[in-house]
């Protein structure tokens, strides 16, 4: 389990945390270390473009992706190429979901962001988090993940931490043990 604790709903940093399962307790496995969430805080109705991080418990997708070379996670990895996009188009019937297009040729959705090759900071290795994912519902929000902190600014919703810790992370989870994320303020998180 990783949670990210906001101090408030509009906070734009939160504290990260790894918890294991012993019995019926959860121990502290690593951390607490400053996360960085959406420019508009956190939010339980995110919406497309909102910019605030999703509020709720989420698992993580089988797959992890970067522009680097795999770091040594237990999950399936994809090296981003030229061509490569994580579709926010509402219209799309791809949206919320990785797609390869030819590089440089126009994807068939409205572009809203730029080829994830062109993130080579930011998208160096990441995790894309389940939020809106079981049913994709158009405009409810799109591309999640958990990712190296660009300049240590908020987010547009996604949550980023500090390449050294991010690798942390990614290699401490385990697809096995079905991981999960709660994101939210410290009242609201118990809830989940």
């Amino acid at each position: 389990m990783i949670t990210v604790v906001a101090a408030t709903r509009r906070s734009t940093s939160g504290s990260l945390r790894l918890w294991r399962k012993s019995g019926e307790c959860w121990l502290a496995a690593d951390g607490p270390w400053t996360a960085h969430l959406g420019r508009n805080g956190v939010s339980e109705t995110k919406r497309e473009g909102d910019k605030a991080t999703p509020a709720g418990a989420f698992g993580f997708q089988p797959v992890m992706y970067g522009v680097g070379p795999n770091p040594g996670v237990r999950y399936r990895y994809r090296r981003i190429v030229c061509g490569d996009w994580w579709v926010e188009d509402a219209r799309s019937p791809f949206y919320n979901r990785f797609r390869h297009v030819r590089c440089g040729s126009k994807p068939p959705f409205r572009i809203t962001s730029e080829d994830m090759s062109r993130s080579p900071i930011s998208y160096r290795h990441l995790a894309v988090i389940d939020y809106n994912r079981h049913p994709i519902v158009p405009g409810r929000g799109s591309g999640i993940f958990l990712h190296v902190s660009g300049s240590g600014t908020p987010t547009l919703g996604c949550v980023s931490l500090t390449r050294p810790q991010l690798l942390t992370v990614l290699r401490w989870l385990d697809p096995a043990a079905s991981p999960l994320i709660a994101i939210g303020t410290a009242a609201k998180i118990r809830d989940y």
